[in-house]
């Protein structure tokens, strides 16, 4: 009986206990071995990771530098110490552009002619500033004065030294680069140029940053080596080989995390026998699961953009490294770069938030049109597209689709939006270099830039050779503008929808090249925007028209104006000044704008529109329904006209155009303004849009823009015309 009992105690109790105890043991102890095993990865792997991030900075820091440095505009600025240039565009501009937390320009006697600080109330001083600077700009100026140019490659355009540094008591990335002419055109003696410096705080809201960008917890600049179990770090090593300092946080630790939320479920394989033994192995394959999934997101975020879900920078140039070098003669690659048009502006007038919903949109768009490429989004508004197969085959016809797509309008809240996009296409067949093709297919995206935006390029061999005459046609466009003898003023007529009769001229602005003949608004235009001549231009214009205003006293003149001279503060007081000069009415002068200029928050153009509607100048919106402006914003602003775009004129013969047309028109006489429609060139438009209710027409089916004197004439023979019918109806 004892040992029956003895039996039964052994095989309902200790047999279950010590099989229970041996099998929850050794599970203990490969979970422990496998969380010690995980976290020793994990830690690993972002220690390597903060390493690569603090070694892209200082080149990433010295990169943004050229963006402002290599230029021909900064040695003359810098040389003649225009400051408040310095100020726009080398100082407080790196800061809000680029994060850069201080500048500075040195003279060739590595004085400071300039000093930024983003935080002036606490700013180093200057003697803190010279000791982080000093030595590199000494080194930079030996390699200058030699004529070294080791390091520079088709990205990196000038030599530059960066090391990490104290400045004051502050730990920070300092790199000087010399400010150099981008064209050549400029003398500089080696040794003397000026010099750029930029700070970047490693103690401030850098750490930060990199923190949130790669989930990093409590990432922070440490002095002294961290100690404590909880605690990862990585040592800063300067160019001398000393450690600078550490970058410390908190490190994720996958495993322990799971060796917690298993223990529980061990507690009950030990006291539920096989039962508990069960769920405890449930637990750890669903913990297990978990951690992939886990794992497998995380490395979906280090290679994918968080905002739109596509590819970003590095996954894209990985991919480009794993496929072109090794491919089959008879492969073809195509890359394209997209950069949305006009992004910029809609993030200015509607907020981040929309901008943001925008790039998503959009890259959803682009998913749709190329569900077969790789699509990364490389910066703000910028995308690159790797083609292949049958995609690379059909590569200008996919680019043909990707900007008509992107032209359709978003819907983005009550925001109706039209953006677009310009695109650079480049091609290679077999084995090719990545960095090369990826360079030809950004020469081709600031081709299809200067071709209008809203378009594609394809790269060709010429294309080097058209960026070289762009940057000439840059100077004959600044010499021309200051002598001022090749720009002539031609004026299109515009004639009254019902009767036909001439009603008034608008002044259009032509540059007759000496060489090159007339050069087409469409290129100059946007290039005189672009460096800063539009202004000039427009008083141009604006005086020729006053001009003929004086000549032509029967006859009201448009003249068309940039948003840059609508939002300063002394165009409305230069416009009153040119018509008090040819002694003409304000009545008579019409101002046209973009709509795309609607979009002020500063309230300057609000104040230039009132203070010459006051005086009695009309406005009218030009180019109406192209920008991303809605009807409700337009209706904000007040002005007496709009023209509705070609665009829209010359697909009337579909519906839905024709139903904005009409939703245009409809909107204009609820708001008593008048209305003028461009472009027409056939009878059957002009039918239209007369029946339609417009009041003013406007096109080559009409008349081309015409010569002054040519226009004179024209004006001249109208008005004898109607005397003659006059006093014949008499």
């Amino acid at each position: 009986m004892t040992m029956q009992l003895q039996s039964q105690w052994f095989l309902r109790w200790v047999l279950p206990f010590c099989a229970s105890l041996a099998l929850c043991g050794l599970l203990l102890i490969s979970l422990t071995w496998a969380a010690a095993r995980t976290d020793e990865v994990a830690a690993l792997r972002q220690r390597d990771l903060v390493t690569l991030t603090v070694a892209k900075l200082k080149v990433g820091v010295a990169h943004d530098q050229e963006s402002a440095t290599v230029w021909d505009d900064a040695v003359r600025n810098a040389t003649s110490g225009n400051l408040e240039w310095i100020e726009a565009n080398l100082g407080s501009w790196m800061h809000s552009y680029f994060g850069h937390d201080a500048a500075l320009i040195l003279r060739p006697d590595l004085s400071s002619l300039y000093q930024f600080s983003s935080d002036p109330d606490h700013a180093p001083t200057p003697g803190d500033f010279q000791k982080a600077y000093l030595p590199l700009a000494k080194m930079l100026q030996a390699r200058l004065s030699v004529g070294d140019t080791e390091g520079t490659s088709d990205t990196i355009l000038s030599i530059g030294e960066a090391d990490l540094a104290y400045v004051g008591f502050r730990p920070a990335i300092v790199s000087v680069k010399p400010i150099v002419s981008d064209t050549g055109n400029l003398e500089q003696i080696p040794g003397q140029e000026m010099l750029h410096v930029a700070v970047r705080y490693l103690d401030g809201d850098l750490p930060a940053v990199i923190g949130r960008e790669y989930e990093f917890a409590d990432l922070e600049f440490a002095a002294k080596q961290p100690t404590g179990r909880n605690i990862a770090f990585v040592p800063l090593i300067a160019r001398d080989g000393q450690v600078f300092g550490y970058f410390r946080w908190k490190p994720f630790r996958p495993g322990q995390h799971v060796l917690e939320a298993t223990t529980p479920a061990l507690m009950l394989a030990f006291i539920a026998l096989f039962a508990g033994t069960s769920l405890a192995g449930g637990a750890i394959w669903r913990r297990s699961e978990r951690l992939a999934a886990s794992r497998a997101e995380l490395r979906h975020q280090a290679s994918h953009d968080a905002l739109t879900g596509l590819a970003n920078r590095g996954h894209f140039g990985e991919q480009l490294d794993r496929r072109l070098p090794n491919a089959q003669a008879d492969e073809l690659h195509c890359v394209l770069f997209v950069d949305l048009d006009r992004f910029k502006a809609v993030n200015d007038t509607f907020g981040h938030p929309v901008g943001d919903k925008l790039i998503s949109s959009a890259a959803t768009r682009m998913r749709d049109l190329l569900p077969n490429a790789l699509i990364a989004r490389i910066g703000g508004d910028e995308f690159t597209i790797l083609l292949q197969g049958d995609d690379a085959r059909n590569a200008e016809e996919l680019a043909r689709k990707l900007v008509h797509g992107l032209r359709m309008p978003f819907e983005i809240e009550v925001a109706h939006i039209v953006i677009g996009a310009s695109v650079g296409v480049a091609f290679a067949a077999g084995s090719c270099d990545p960095v090369e093709l990826t360079r030809q297919a950004d020469i081709a995206l600031y081709h299809a830039k200067a071709a209008g935006r809203n378009t594609y390029a394809l790269f060709g061999e010429h294309m080097d050779e058209l960026l070289r005459k762009r940057r000439a046609l840059e100077n004959d466009l600044r010499s021309a503008v200051e002598t001022r003898i090749q720009f002539e003023t031609f004026y299109q007529p515009v004639f009254a929808a019902n009767s036909g009769a001439l009603c008034s001229l608008e002044a259009l602005a032509r540059w007759n090249h000496p060489t090159l003949g007339y050069i087409s608004p469409d290129q100059f235009i946007p290039l005189a925007e672009e460096i800063g001549l539009i202004s000039d231009i427009g008083a141009f214009v604006l005086e020729d028209a006053c001009r003929t205003l004086a000549e032509l006293p029967d006859i009201s003149v448009a003249v068309n104006a940039s948003t840059l001279e609508l939002e300063s503060p002394g165009y409305a007081l230069r416009v009153l000044t040119a018509l008090a000069k040819w002694q003409v009415s304000p009545a008579r002068l019409e101002i046209e704008m973009t709509e795309t200029a609607t979009a002020d928050d500063r309230g300057e153009l609000e104040r230039t529109i009132s203070m010459l509607r006051a005086a009695g100048v009309s406005f009218a919106i030009d180019d109406f329904g192209t920008g991303y402006s809605s009807f409700s914003r337009v209706q904000k602003i007040e002005v007496d006209r709009i023209k509705i775009d070609k665009s829209f004129v010359d697909e009337m013969h579909r519906s839905d155009s024709r139903a904005l047309v009409v939703a245009m028109i409809d909107m204009a006489r609820a708001k008593g303004l008048k209305i003028t429609a461009e472009g027409v060139e056939t009878v059957e438009q002009r039918a239209a849009l007369e029946s339609l209710g417009c009041d003013d027409l406007q096109g080559f089916l009409l008349s081309r823009p015409l010569p002054r004197q040519a226009v004179v004439a024209l004006v001249t023979g109208a008005k004898q015309t109607l005397n003659v019918a006059s006093s014949g109806t008499a």
